[in-house]
């Protein structure tokens, strides 16, 4: 493990990150997750980490400031030709990217596993 904040624990597999966001994402929480994000930006210091995979196992909502937190990391992944895939999401969490069309962007897996098997590891 790399590290844990309040809302955000990183992992690292090679050249992957493993995001897992330990609490819902609302607009409440705004403040602690801008202030997260920029230690999880920053472990894009290291040129080997390439993939993202973000596991939703622990939520049930995200609200606009981790939709616009997502965008941030999957231009940061895109720019290194890096694959980003979000898995274990809910209902609400998937309707959320469908009504905003940003699941466009990124897979959707099931389990960890196949995410994994997704970015290529």
């Amino acid at each position: 493990m790399l590290a844990t904040t309040e809302l955000l624990t990183v992992e690292r597999v090679g050249d992957m990150v493993i995001l897992i966001p330990t609490s819902d994402l609302s607009e409440m929480a705004y403040e602690r997750l801008e202030s997260e994000a920029g230690h999880v930006l920053s472990v894009f210091n290291d040129p080997s980490v390439q993939n993202v995979v973000v596991d939703f196992s622990c939520t049930d909502y995200f609200g606009s400031t981790a939709l616009a937190f997502l965008v941030r990391l999957w231009k940061r992944v895109t720019e290194r030709k890096g694959r980003m895939v979000l898995c274990n999401l809910s209902e609400h969490e998937r309707e959320v990217l469908h009504l905003t069309k940003l699941g466009r962007l990124w897979p959707v897996a099931t389990s960890r596993a196949e995410a994994m098997r997704l970015v290529g590891t």
